[in-house]
């Protein structure tokens, strides 16, 4: 299983740009931290495509209250915690957000044409 991320900003209408996300696994005590990265000029975490990552379930952490700090702006969600279940082997998936200063909406679902859209 693949994975790749991607943020928009719902108040300016355009690509978040840089980011910081954190992404992890789930152990039977909580977190097992497996990566870390930035949104790129296009809102996405393209780095962790390449990786072949196991069943199970997965976390990713985005950082908005630097992003928003970074455009003067405040926000209500200082980070914006998206977990999900990777259960198709072959699959790719895709975590997008779309982020305002008071609100965000999340989107999961393949890029590959697998099942496990939601």
């Amino acid at each position: 299983m693949r994975i790749s991320a991607r943020v928009l900003d719902g108040t300016y209408g355009k690509c978040a740009v840089g980011v910081r996300a954190y992404l992890a696994c789930a152990n039977g005590d909580g977190w097992t931290p497996v990566a870390a990265s930035e949104t790129n000029g296009n809102g996405c975490i393209e780095d962790w495509d390449g990786w072949h990552l196991e069943r199970g379930l997965y976390r990713i952490v985005f950082d908005s209250d630097s992003y928003f700090a970074g455009l003067g702006a405040v926000t209500a969600y200082p980070e914006v915690a998206v977990i999900f279940r990777m259960q198709e082997e072959s699959a790719k998936f895709q975590v997008q957000i779309t982020i305002s200063p008071y609100s965000y909406s999340t989107y999961f679902g393949t890029t590959d044409g697998q099942s496990g859209k939601s």
